[in-house]
């Protein structure tokens, strides 16, 4: 630790012993968050702490209280089922030194204290591999815009990344701040004192306790680089931990946003028009207000909500009232809409961020090009989890509680709806049970706050059924692409990949910041142009369509739909030259990306690709073996998938993954979120189909949007590496390489190449 100077220590030393439980200041939290500003942001003004000291608890930085049990660690992310709660809460309990039981994590305030600087660099149009002094210089850019956004986002895989030097420093400030209130007590210098599961240790053995110590330690302003331990030091932090959402989610007491209770609660549902984004034009709710259990029929604008005495009575309620729709702003059926994308590439392409070589003459000057179309649907989010939302109004004071991947924008958008002040808004984060990029939407929270203020003084609890979910989603968008490639027996030399989709980014940023951003637009394009391979002549556009089917982040954005695009067509390229498709991607990769190049030769190590695979089993003998690389979210990902033709269908035999990560801090959190992803990709690869008639979606529930179930879901093997000396993303990059080493596999083995997803419309596979 360096040092402070002795005078302001001197004056900072507490001038008698408290106790935690002494309810006696509030003095030194706000300093001590503004201590803790972390210097590696480089900005002046300090962070306001949002934690509040209260009898048994007190708060030495935004991301910590002491308490009588231990600590309780504040996890700005959310909770969705991907291990934040246990990777976060490690990182600060590493730094300061306290026993993993002693650990509690909860989900804490909304608040721009605990904004993403991560999250703004997904936009960016770099190649992730790719390092440059350009990049370096805006990305740093982001960092300021980002703070003064001062938006709390979960998303892109960006929850390590961002929390790594935040979480760890937020402990280790804490831990020096303890150590010099210690010092106080021993009457020694803090340098001498060591500290071990939540005690400081006095050179003659003597003990203190963290909680003894914390409320000295508060008034203690530390510097705002606290050295950190190296990670040959690490005890938590890479290694596989017992998970702190574990014990509450397999006892049934883990609180999700469904699970809310509050006293005198009335209970809702919402019927929004199923023509998206149009009107409401008129309502007739008196046969449903005449239901026994009906408290209120309330005019949402666009759909009515129905207040109850139970959710039931909610629900049929809702569909007691006899409405007319207003029309959808956009063509009322799948035809119409896939013609409407496809108008998108007669205009200007709005971004070209690959344009390797001369790919015009390249094509131009060879006679034998290959070319094919390729297309994907709308899928929606499906948590299994629906939409929900609890709410209450009273004394100009709302309370809202919802699981959520976004807390600020939430709390931002409620407060607008029902005309408060932010300040008098409180945005409460149960656990989700899923969210896939569904959740950071703020649609339920603001029908539950109107819902709220038209009963105030009683608390609202808002449900969704599963069919007004999936039919009233902010879909990941579909997708059109034109290829065009040359290959010879040295591999390709010419890639021209042409992309059509509406923007989810500018989606997304209108809904919540009110603008439009212009510009290239990467999501559009992510997963093609920013892949490490080195062809010649390599091009890739992405033109933007203006359909106005609402559109949000589906898990992997728009690698979702390029890795299939962009692998399928490199698989028809080396089938045309009857080259291994492996080997080829190696060649191509090899003076690109070392980490892309070990993490595609590592899924074929553990898949022993190349060697036999067992007798008689080869195309044409009822199996095949595909394989796909996406680099996504910082982290290279390969997968190898094995099917073979049963009486009962097509099977996946088995999924082999290799992922470079960086730095895997927890490897059976990154297991189960990698195996977690292939699933669901491979999921929307056979069943995933959002359609339209006559401007509404047709599928309701999971009868008609279905998944992979326990029994046709195959077994997934996974390689760690950490090697590119970054922090990786893990939540998604599973999934963009599933779907096309699916579609490969089905190649390999039927010989018929599948360029529309989803697969299980042509493809007849094992059902359950």
């Amino acid at each position: 630790m360096a040092k402070q100077d002795t005078k302001d220590v001197e004056d900072q030393k507490p001038k008698k012993k408290r106790s935690l439980t002494r309810r006696v200041f509030m003095l030194g939290s706000m300093a001590v968050a503004g201590g803790v500003a972390f210097g590696a942001y480089h900005y002046k003004k300090p962070l306001k702490n949002p934690l509040h000291d209260s009898d048994d608890e007190i708060t030495l930085n935004p991301y910590l209280f002491i308490t009588a049990a231990g600590v309780k660690v504040i996890a700005p992310r959310a909770e969705m089922g991907q291990g934040v709660h246990t990777t976060l809460a490690a990182m600060v309990a590493e730094e300061l030194d306290v026993a993993w039981d002693d650990v509690e994590v909860i989900h804490g305030p909304a608040s721009s204290t605990y904004y993403n600087e991560e999250v703004l660099k997904l936009g960016l149009p770099f190649a992730e591999y790719s390092q440059s002094a350009v990049k370096n210089v805006v990305s740093g850019a982001t960092d300021v815009a980002s703070k003064i956004l001062g938006q709390q986002i979960t998303g892109g895989s960006t929850t390590t990344r961002d929390g790594f030097m935040k979480m760890r420093q937020a402990g280790a400030a804490a831990r020096l701040a303890i150590m010099e209130a210690a010092a106080y007590e021993f009457d020694v210098p803090a340098s001498e004192l060591k500290t071990s599961n939540g005690e400081v240790i006095a050179p003659n053995g003597s003990r203190l306790k963290y909680q003894d110590l914390a409320l000295d330690a508060s008034a203690i302003k530390v510097e705002q680089n606290p050295p950190l331990k190296d990670p040959s030091q690490w005890r938590y932090l890479g290694k596989a931990m017992p998970r702190k959402d574990m014990v509450g989610k397999v006892t049934g007491t883990a609180e999700f946003g469904i699970d809310v209770k509050q006293d005198d609660m009335l209970f809702a549902t919402v019927r929004i028009n199923p023509k998206l984004g149009g009107k409401m034009l008129s309502f007739d709710g008196s046969k449903a207000a005449a239901m026994k259990g009906v408290e209120k029929i309330v005019d949402l604008w666009d759909g009515i909500g129905v207040i109850a005495d139970n959710t039931w009575t909610a629900f049929q309620a809702a569909e007691a009232v006899e409405i007319e729709w207003g029309d959808a702003p956009y063509p009322s059926d799948n035809d119409g809409i896939y013609a409407e994308i496809e108008k998108a590439f007669d205009a200007k392409p709005n971004s070209v961020l690959r344009n390797d070589g001369t790919i015009d003459e390249a094509l131009a000057a060879a006679p034998d090009v290959i070319e094919a179309s390729y297309r994907v649907p709308y899928l929606a989010h499906t948590p299994m989890e629906p939409m929900n939302a609890t709410a209450l109004l009273k004394d100009g004071e709302l309370d809202v509680w919802v699981g959520n991947q976004a807390p600020t924008v939430i709390q931002e958008h409620v407060a607008k709806a029902v005309g408060l002040s932010i300040e008098n808004v409180r945005v409460h984060t149960p656990y989700l049970g899923g969210g896939f990029g569904r959740k950071p939407e703020y649609d339920s929270a603001v029908q539950a706050a109107k819902l709220a203020k038209a009963m105030p003084g009683r608390a609202i609890k808002m449900t969704w059924t599963r069919e007004e979910d999936v039919r009233h989603d902010f879909y990941r968008p579909a997708s059109l692409a034109r290829m065009k490639g040359l290959v010879s027996e040295d591999g390709p030399s010419a890639l021209k990949l042409d992309i059509a989709a509406p923007s989810v980014y500018r989606s997304q940023a209108k809904r919540v910041l009110g603008i439009a951003p212009p510009g290239p637009d990467k999501l559009l394009v992510e997963g093609a142009f920013d892949q490490p391979y080195g062809i010649p002549n390599f091009q890739v556009n992405g033109y933007l369509s203006e359909v106005d089917v609402p559109v949000g982040s589906w898990r992997s954005v728009g690698n979702s739909y390029n890795s299939f695009f962009l692998e399928s067509f490199l698989d028809e390229l080396a089938a045309a030259k009857r080259l291994d498709p492996l080997a080829m991607r190696l060649k191509l990769m090899q003076d690109v990306d070392k980490s892309s190049f070990d993490t595609l030769r590592a899924v074929g190590d553990i898949a022993g690709w190349g060697a036999p695979t067992g007798a008689g089993r080869g195309r044409g003998d009822g199996f095949g073996r595909g394989v796909a690389f996406c680099y996504s979210f910082g982290s290279p990902t390969a997968q190898i998938i094995d099917v073979s033709q049963t009486e009962d269908g097509v099977k996946i035999d088995k999924v082999w993954c290799a992922i470079d990560v960086g730095t895997a801090f927890d490897p059976s959190i990154i297991e189960a979120q990698v195996t977690s992803a292939i699933l669901y990709g491979l999921s929307a690869a056979i069943y995933g189909d959002i359609t339209f008639e006559d401007g509404e979606v047709v599928e309701g529930n999971f009868d008609e949007y279905d998944a992979l179930r326990i029994g046709n879901a195959p077994p997934v093997e996974v390689k760690i590496l950490q090697s590119t000396g970054h922090i990786g993303g893990v939540g998604e990059p599973g999934v963009p390489p599933s779907m096309p080493a699916l579609a490969n596999a089905v190649y390999d083995l039927l010989g018929k190449r599948e360029r529309v997803l989803p697969l299980g419309k042509s493809v007849d596979f094992v059902t359950v």
